[in-house]
């Protein structure tokens, strides 16, 4: 059975010897997390493990549903991942993917809900204002194709032609095949992202070659399919019989209400890095 994952690092056998030709792995620690970058030189490495060319950041952490100690240095750590993917630009659409309704699949909306628009600011404040001196920020949650009728991705393409952004910031929920990573873990990539594929309803996708500025897609792991559970414990494929279903953890709305707050605060002081934790704290 392939592997239903959203995760590059779920696509690499992390006991091997050797990685596919074309791809490489760094990994690099703080003492808030441990960072695995996986690099996919090309398209035809790439393809040896489900994935698009590019950069792919994997943090992991305590459980994202907990109440870190270490919230700051967190936020310190995401936010640089996210500066490096991003690139020099100063401006910013940030999406949040995903059906509000559903809380397995609400995180996108939720970290919208909390980060600090600004892009209208340049036009309403007076010369000389304090907040003039942010980045220009858009932040929109453009619902599921089954609410509105309309592509998300059809709906960021015309929003980046109106409001021309140096880059997009794409959040959604994820699917992973190891369910230890469910709520611990945070994936990062400047290759872009197709909503839904790790469940079997991939969408349009978002990415440099589709919007025209540069992607960063970052997603947290909320589910896991009952047929991967059960092959990993067993080691053998289920019954091809047996209904499947999407699990997610039973503690889901505090891991999507605390993990969206992480990685709002991270998006935040990416986009607006003259910022302290204690600043986005009073602006949000």
């Amino acid at each position: 059975m392939s592997k239903r994952t959203d995760l590059a690092v779920e696509m690499i056998d992390e006991e091997a010897a050797s990685l596919p030709k074309g791809i490489k792995r760094k990994l690099r620690k703080s003492s808030a997390c441990s960072i695995t970058e996986i690099i996919v030189a090309d398209s035809s490495a790439g393809r040896r493990i489900g994935k698009q060319k590019g950069r792919y950041i994997t943090v992991e952490t305590d459980r994202l549903s907990a109440s870190p100690q270490d919230f700051d240095e967190q936020v310190e750590n995401i936010a640089t991942e996210i500066s490096a993917l991003k690139g020099e630009g100063s401006s910013a659409l940030v999406v949040g993917l995903g059906n509000s309704d559903i809380t397995p699949d609400a995180l996108g909306p939720l970290v919208i809900s909390q980060i600090i628009a600004t892009r209208h600011l340049h036009k309403e404040l007076p010369d000389g204002h304090d907040l003039k001196n942010l980045n220009k920020v858009s932040a929109i949650a453009p619902g599921v194709l089954g609410q509105t009728g309309i592509e998300a991705a059809e709906v960021v393409r015309s929003l980046c032609e109106a409001v021309e952004p140096d880059c997009v910031i794409v959040i959604d929920a994820l699917a992973c095949s190891d369910i230890s990573r469910l709520g611990s873990t945070i994936q990062l990539t400047d290759s872009g992202i197709s909503p839904g594929s790790g469940v079997q309803n991939r969408r349009k996708e978002f990415s440099e070659a589709t919007l025209g500025v540069p992607v960063v897609a970052i997603g947290v792991p909320t589910v896991v399919d009952m047929h991967t559970i059960v092959e990993n414990i067993t080691g053998s494929p289920p019954d091809k019989h047996l209904p499947n279903m999407m699990v997610t953890p039973r503690d889901v709305d505090k891991l999507i209400e605390r993990t969206a707050r992480l990685l709002a605060y991270s998006i935040n002081k990416a986009v607006q890095p003259m910022l302290t934790v204690e600043d986005i704290t009073a602006l949000s």
